[in-house]
């Protein structure tokens, strides 16, 4: 069983942004399935720091298109990245330090991340990018 389904609301209209949220859920995943079937810590772990690095070079990457096209809400989307990361940062270290992992709760902040800045942030940011006469590349 998935932790967490795509679904069309998550979508920004965008097929090759879909596409690398829809691996992203995928990882997502990958990760609730290795803990239910009982991954020792180390391997929970590895999961969430790939996961960890797929999102930090995917917001590097809208990152540095906001800046080289002056977007105006650079700030607030950058925040919003920020927070998801952070979120990550204290998952991960709670599952070092003593091996606890939340999946109820990491599945309802996630599906709170995708259903609100997927449909907030990213979607206003490939409208931008429609007007600046290119498209985000991720």
């Amino acid at each position: 069983m998935s932790l967490i389904e795509w679904k069309e609301s998550f979508s920004v209209g965008v097929a090759a942004v879909d596409a690398e949220h829809r691996d992203l859920i995928e990882l997502i995943n990958d990760l609730h399935g290795l803990i239910s079937d009982g991954a020792d810590r180390d391997e929970v772990v590895a999961a969430l720091g790939q996961i960890f690095a797929q999102i930090s070079g995917h917001f590097a990457l809208e990152e540095r298109y906001m800046r080289d096209t002056k977007y105006d809400e650079f700030e607030a989307h950058k925040g919003d990245h920020e927070n998801l990361l952070d979120q990550l940062r204290d998952i991960m270290d709670r599952v070092e330090d003593d091996g606890s992992y939340d999946e109820v709760r990491l599945a309802g902040d996630l599906e709170q991340w995708f259903t609100v800045h997927f449909r907030t942030h990213d979607a206003r940011l490939h409208r931008h990018a429609a007007v600046q006469g290119s498209q985000l590349r991720t």
